[in-house]
């Protein structure tokens, strides 16, 4: 029997050599890694900043912020996504408002979206699941038509006179659709670095917004600065200048950077992130060969769209909620670890408690109680690929 993992990070002599030498430089905090990473990041995804954080819930609510988004505002998302891509919605106190998913789709109801925008709706936040990048010319197309509704609060909303649009890109860092990178198709998207992503700095985050909105970059990389490290003028680096010790804090912020530590494992992923995006295509083709004919496959390379393959959400017509826990307990017993991505959001107390409920969301709880994803990371082999087929055909 074969132990198959669900998704340990894959890291090289590489990465601990680069993490080593962070803690030997003398500097562990923000800094030049740091700095360094963010340059390269923008590099890769096609736009002129990035800001790093210490994660992509830190990412989505500075971007809230710094879109002046709170009290008396909505904001729209999936009903089927974690949490993380709406607490940050009522962290800065804003109204959620969910939507359920297309019918057999992962994505959200594009048609629900255009009937929840009001004057109240400031951004609507589209969740790249799995990777898949969602279909961002209808996002745009809808907000547009919308735009009569638009009630700007602030500069920033002025000068993108529409509600924003703002990805979840947790999942799809590396994906590309219609020719465009994630990162460079939404207005601003957010990242993660999780451990359990393609490209982990152990935890971290990353916001990165269009050229094209006609913002001052400088002046917004500037503003997230701020808000990521208590409002203070100065991060410790501008600090070890000759002299340069006098600083102010304009506001009591936040408190969430990311650290050179966490820079220098990211630095080495993104130098090898090519081929590891490479290996994910050719598992994501083994297990679109080899799974049973009656699963569902995800529709990770498609000629619109090549994701960067984060998770191969799997779905298994005629199973409900109890006889899909029984398979993934047969796969476990079998040495493969399984997961499901995601229970819906109202299915969640804390979105209970905020009055949403799962009947009013009958697609994502279609997709949700027949989904299994099955292991899909870069330390897997073929063979491995084909144990978990193979295992997947006996559980059944």
């Amino acid at each position: 029997m074969r132990t198959i993992s669900f998704s340990p990070p894959d890291i090289t002599q590489a990465e601990i050599d680069e993490v080593a030498e962070a803690l030997r430089s003398g500097w562990i905090t923000t800094g030049p890694r740091t700095k360094e990473f963010e340059r390269q990041i923008a590099a890769y995804c096609g736009v002129s900043h990035a800001v790093c954080l210490n994660s992509a819930t830190a990412a989505l609510e500075l971007t809230l912020r710094a879109l002046g988004i709170g009290p008396g505002d909505e904001v729209i998302t999936s009903a089927y996504t974690y949490t993380a891509s709406a607490s940050p919605v009522i962290h800065v106190g804003a109204k959620l408002v969910l939507v359920d998913t297309a019918k057999d789709s992962f994505e959200m109801d594009y048609n629900a979206l255009s009937a929840a925008i009001t004057e109240k709706t400031k951004a609507v936040i589209p969740v790249d699941i799995g990777g898949m990048v969602c279909d961002y010319d209808r996002i745009f197309s809808i907000v547009e038509e919308k735009k009569a509704l638009f009630r700007p609060a602030n500069a920033i909303q002025s000068q993108i006179g529409r509600v924003a649009v703002v990805a979840d890109g947790a999942h799809s860092f590396g994906a590309i659709r219609k020719g465009k990178r994630s990162g460079s198709i939404a207005d601003f998207t957010s990242f993660s670095f999780h451990a359990v992503k393609n490209l982990t700095t152990a935890e971290g985050g990353a916001a990165v917004w269009r050229d094209d909105l006609g913002l001052d970059g400088d002046a917004l990389y500037k503003e997230y600065m701020l808000m990521s490290l208590h409002g203070q003028s100065k991060d410790a680096l501008a600090k070890t200048k000759l002299g340069a010790w006098e600083y102010d804090v304009v506001a009591p912020l936040y408190k969430c950077n990311m650290t050179d530590i966490m820079a220098a494992l990211g630095l080495v992923q993104l130098r090898r992130y090519p081929e590891l995006l490479k290996r994910r295509y050719d598992m994501v083709r083994r297990y679109d060969a080899q799974l049973p004919q009656e699963v569902i496959r995800p529709a990770h390379l498609r000629p619109d769209m090549t994701s960067d393959c984060h998770l191969y959400l799997a779905r298994i017509p005629g199973l409900n909620h109890e006889r899909r826990s029984a398979v993934i307990t047969r796969m476990a017993e079998r040495g493969v670890a399984c997961n499901v991505h995601y229970k819906p959001l109202p299915l969640l107390t804390a979105y209970k408690n905020l009055g949403f409920r799962m009947e009013d969301y009958p697609n994502a709880y279609a997709q949700f109680e027949n989904e299994i994803t099955l292991p899909l990371h870069t330390l897997l082999s073929d063979a491995d690929i084909d144990y978990v087929c193979g295992c997947l055909k006996e559980c059944l």
